[in-house]
């Protein structure tokens, strides 16, 4: 019997206090789901993801994995805005697989997440709404199975400061409830941390009026 899984009522996109979006929905770790229709199997696999050299891994993994099946369909959302997009049909009639797996994926309002579905062929074809149905169903099924969680969209930055105006670094981070991480106290302070994006001008303004302390945007993929 399937279980069906609640998800939870986050809202995409959730208005934050400095008026940028900066939530949204993701799932937690990898899930599985299943269909099979007049022989042929579909075998859905979710997975959170936050980069495009991580899909393509998971992708060439799952093929040398399923390496006697006949497709490996998929699609993908990237970023807090869902605005990187890609599905792929495999080999499968255009708009026959990868777009319905995404639409599954849209419908939820998902993001940093890949689902990839392996068909076994069965002897029978199915018809493209045959196909439709079997990869919105699968899909489902592994979202489903999914817990959903809610991301928050951040930047990571280090700061350089001397010994003069920790006191002052410190109270910002303790007001904006920022996590520290990478922290040196030798000669010149360091530390790093990252700050969610509603918050990230009021963060540069408050660290801009501390005197001997430098702000360096981190670079991400």
């Amino acid at each position: 019997m399937q279980n069906i899984a609640s998800f939870p009522n986050f809202a995409a996109g959730m208005d934050t206090p400095g008026n940028i979006q900066d939530s949204y929905k993701s799932i937690a770790l990898h899930s599985e789901g299943l269909f099979k229709d007049n022989g042929s199997k579909f075998i859905a696999h979710a997975f959170p993801v936050e980069t495009e050299t991580e899909i393509k891994q998971i992708v060439d993994s799952l093929k040398k994995e399923y390496h006697d099946a006949r497709h490996h369909c998929y699609a993908w959302r990237l970023g807090y805005k869902a605005d990187r997009i890609r599905s792929n049909d495999d080999g499968e009639p255009s708009g026959s697989a990868g777009r319905p797996i995404l639409g599954q994926i849209e419908s939820l309002g998902l993001s940093d997440i890949l689902v990839v579905v392996v068909r076994y062929f069965g002897g029978i074809k199915l018809g493209i709404p045959g196909l439709i149905r079997a990869y919105k169903t699968s899909t489902l099924d592994a979202l489903q199975n999914a817990r959903i969680v809610e991301k928050i969209a951040g930047k990571m930055f280090s700061l350089e400061f001397d010994y003069l105006s920790m006191n002052d670094v410190m109270k910002v981070m303790k007001d904006l409830d920022l996590p520290q991480k990478n922290q040196d106290f030798s000669n010149v302070c360091r530390l790093d941390t990252r700050v969610r994006l509603s918050l990230e001008d009021k963060f540069r303004e408050r660290i801009a009026d501390i005197r001997g302390c430098t702000l360096i945007e981190q670079q991400t993929q």
